[in-house]
């Protein structure tokens, strides 16, 4: 699976390109801007975008009002087609937001009940819709809102021609588009029925589409497994490794890391990252700024696939409790820094070592402060050491070799069953 190989980019469309908070229905082509930053996605190293809803909606792109239409206020569908095609052209994958559970109340099909009540054929398309209720909004009827929210209506995702729908639209991103994964918004709240179907019918789209979902806690083979998705969002691991470093606590993360690679989900690559488009700028996380380079080298060397959220590759900021916006800016221009470099080198390694991609899992040492664990793949090893603290670190273990190339340095390391460790530093050591 392409996936497992790619480290991948995260962009919110509408806030990255400017677009009004609320749909004015005026066609603008900002989706092009994507095509401008296709030099600062590949100088992150990424080679996968991962995008956030671009298809016609009420506000946010989670509101759909269209699965067959790029929101006006990013263009048109040749714009978008326009820039799918570019980023193919410079070798980048592209994963598209499914957004399946709900949709806005300005979607067609519940426009049309809306205003024509039992007459309308797609009553049947919307979880419990009662015709003798109300709401409200005083619509004189009532159905269910994801998770309470009646601004999103949700799906009756058992009703066959809803499930047909969605199919064709998903075939049509495909042929219009080329697109090569989903994403799938609240997939914990998916039939799992539906994601079986969903499986089968992306296969004979494209034999290596890709299917992501959005999963928070609880037992993530329940929908990553070979029947339904090749991957989920790792919220545990997430927060373990923010928490770790604000806490000094490294026993959490590697808790967290044991408890997924060496027990419940061996073999498996779930989809990491230490922010995006619902959570705090992990640069207004972390309450040590040194910290943040070393998320980022524990990030790529953990088992799945990693994650840049755009912005946060130079260490852009903004909290949760300041409003989505603060989260989903529009940036007119791309900086390039240390961090950024970092991040840069980071991710050629992990495209570069197999064993960083599909290696084992096992603990060296560890302390509150410092982390060191292996990553074994077909007779390759590479040793992953952290120093969080302010001063060197003199680490005591047993590597089973002699010599090393750090890799993330460029220099050789002897191990004597020691190695110092400099202050706030990261190592990636390939026993050679």
């Amino acid at each position: 699976m392409w996936a497992y190989d790619s480290v991948f980019y995260q962009i919110y469309p509408l806030g990255f390109c400017g677009a009004p908070s609320q749909n004015d229905g005026i066609t603008v082509n900002r989706i092009l801007k994507v095509a401008d930053w296709i030099g600062q996605i590949r100088n992150t190293g990424a080679n996968a975008v991962y995008f956030c809803p671009v298809f016609s909606s009420d506000s946010h792109g989670y509101d759909t009002r269209d699965f067959q239409q790029i929101d006006c206020r990013l263009g048109e569908n040749a714009d978008f087609a326009s820039v799918c095609k570019e980023l193919h052209a410079a070798g980048i994958r592209i994963v598209l937001d499914g957004v399946f559970n709900h949709v806005g109340r300005g979607f067609w099909a519940f426009q049309d009940v809306l205003n024509n009540r039992e007459s309308s054929p797609y009553c049947g398309w919307f979880a419990g819709l009662n015709l003798n209720s109300d709401n409200g909004y005083h619509d004189g009827l009532s159905y269910e809102g994801w998770e309470g929210h009646y601004e999103l209506v949700k799906l009756n995702l058992s009703n066959k021609e809803v499930v047909q729908h969605i199919f064709t639209s998903i075939k049509g991103w495909v042929k219009e588009f080329d697109i090569d994964g989903l994403r799938l918004d609240v997939a914990y709240s998916l039939p799992h029925d539906f994601l079986k179907r969903l499986h089968i019918f992306c296969n004979t789209l494209k034999p290596d589409f890709y299917l992501l979902g959005e999963m928070l806690h609880g037992d993530y083979s329940q929908l990553m497994n070979d029947e339904m998705l090749h991957s989920v969002t790792n919220y545990q691991v997430y927060k373990g490794m923010w928490s770790s470093f604000n806490d000094m606590n490294m026993f959490e993360i590697n808790y967290t890391l044991e408890q997924h690679f060496c027990q419940k989900y061996i073999g498996c690559h779930p989809f990491n990252f230490v922010d995006n488009h619902d959570v705090s700028r992990i640069a207004s996380i972390l309450s040590n700024p040194k910290h943040l380079p070393l998320i980022y080298a524990l990030l790529f060397a953990i088992p799945g696939s990693p994650c840049i959220y755009y912005g946060s590759e130079w260490g852009a900021t903004g909290r949760k409790e300041e409003g989505d916006n603060t989260l989903r800016p529009c940036f007119n221009t791309s900086v390039n820094n240390d961090l950024t470099a970092f991040i840069a080198k980071c991710a050629a390694l992990f495209k570069q070592e197999k064993a960083l991609r599909y290696g084992t899992f096992k603990k060296l040492l560890l302390t509150n402060r410092q982390y060191i664990f292996e990553r074994a793949y077909e007779g390759e090893r590479i040793i992953i050491a952290i120093n969080a603290e302010g001063i060197p670190f003199t680490a005591h273990f047993n590597p089973d070799t002699g010599n090393a190339m750090d890799l993330l340095n460029e220099r050789e390391e002897s191990f004597h069953n020691e190695i110092s460790l400099p202050p706030y530093s990261a190592a990636y050591w390939k026993i050679v």
